[in-house]
């Protein structure tokens, strides 16, 4: 890991990532201001998943990556839009207890699925359920 004045400090593993510590040359250093203002010196701690994030990010800078994503995300926004709005109590648990809000959950999700099954145009006949075709 290498500081804004060009001193290299070595990653030391521990149990969660990584850490890097500039504290010897933050002292005398005259970028320290613009660098950091703990009084321990500059400190730069690695995720433990650093090489996971790190292949995201790549793949986030893929222009079809990107487009999928313009194109998935206003659906997703819209939907958790719909599950945590007010009258299902917003995004606080509406119940006690981890089974409660489990079932709460559950029942809240498969609410909005049978209402997104409704306007699909969810049907019954002789063979079985059938979406209308559009």
């Amino acid at each position: 890991m290498t500081c804004p004045a060009g001193h290299a400090a070595p990653i030391v593993p521990s149990g969660r990532g990584g850490k890097a510590t500039f504290r010897p040359w933050c002292a005398s250093c005259p970028l320290r201001p613009a660098c950091t203002a703990s009084q321990h010196g500059r400190t730069i701690s690695i995720h433990p998943q650093e090489p996971v994030l790190q292949k995201a990010r790549a793949a986030q800078r893929d222009p079809a990556w990107q487009q999928q994503y313009r194109t998935d995300r206003p659906v997703v926004e819209r939907k958790v839009s719909h599950f945590t709005r007010r009258p299902w109590g917003g995004r606080k648990a509406r119940t006690r207890g981890l089974a409660r809000i489990t079932t709460d959950l559950y029942a809240r999700a498969a609410a909005l699925n049978w209402a997104r099954l409704a306007v699909l145009g969810l049907g019954q006949d002789q063979d079985g359920w059938t979406l209308r075709a559009t």
